[in-house]
């Protein structure tokens, strides 16, 4: 989803001890797991003090709780300043958000896996909490391509049976099985290729859909 070097470079100007956990945290977490991610994986990382950690975060729950709030307000930024954005089309803005996410699959598999996605199907169980904060987050990237696909359906003059937020569900359904796939198999292609699919898909329904209105 975001890449390790653009988490740490889009925090830089918000640079403090609590940020360089936070970004340790999104790298450890992502790489390891929450489970297996200890206090002092994250100090190592950053050069802190178990102390330094403690004086920020009461414990390794609340620090992730705070790294998903950290990981998500980074993810916003890089894709409200994504070309795709000024497509006049609102197709091509989802196709083009299609291909910057594909973009984004490139290095190791902690580098471009989701934090939230990982986290929450660990802890969706045991520890609430951080489900309802994964739960927000990834709902809040669905909802970022809903006013999209709205104005493609009206562009395109189609009457779909389904609604724009359900589509939305469904391409980051899509994206975190990806992710899931390229873990499972230790190959970032997989993830390459189900985004190649999703857009082959989203052309699909919205031509073909069209053309077919066109003639009734």
């Amino acid at each position: 989803m975001l890449s390790a070097q653009t988490t740490e470079k889009q925090a830089v100007p918000q640079h403090g001890s609590k940020t360089r956990i936070l970004d340790a945290a999104i790298r450890v977490i992502r790489s390891k797991g929450y489970a297996a991610t200890r206090v002092e994986d994250i100090c190592e990382v950053t050069g802190l003090t178990k102390g330094s950690f403690f004086h920020h975060f009461a414990s390794k729950e609340e620090v992730a709780i705070a790294a998903a709030g950290h990981f998500s307000a980074l993810a916003e930024g890089v894709f409200e300043g994504a070309a795709y954005k000024r497509r006049s089309d609102p197709l091509e803005r989802l196709l083009g958000y299609v291909d910057f996410r594909k973009a984004m699959v490139r290095g190791d598999l902690p580098e471009f896996t989701c934090l939230l996605g990982t986290m929450v199907q660990e802890t969706y169980e045991t520890h609430p909490a951080i489900r309802e904060v994964c739960e927000k987050y990834l709902g809040a990237q669905a909802e970022m391509l809903v006013p999209d696909i709205r104005a493609t359906i009206y562009k395109y003059g189609i009457q779909p049976g389904w609604t724009a937020e359900s589509l939305a569900f469904h391409m980051q359904a899509v994206i975190q099985g990806a992710f899931i796939l390229a873990k499972a198999q230790k190959n970032a292609g997989v993830a390459v290729g189900c985004l190649d699919h999703l857009g082959r898909f989203l052309k699909l329904l919205f031509l073909y859909s069209s053309a077919k209105s066109e003639r009734l």
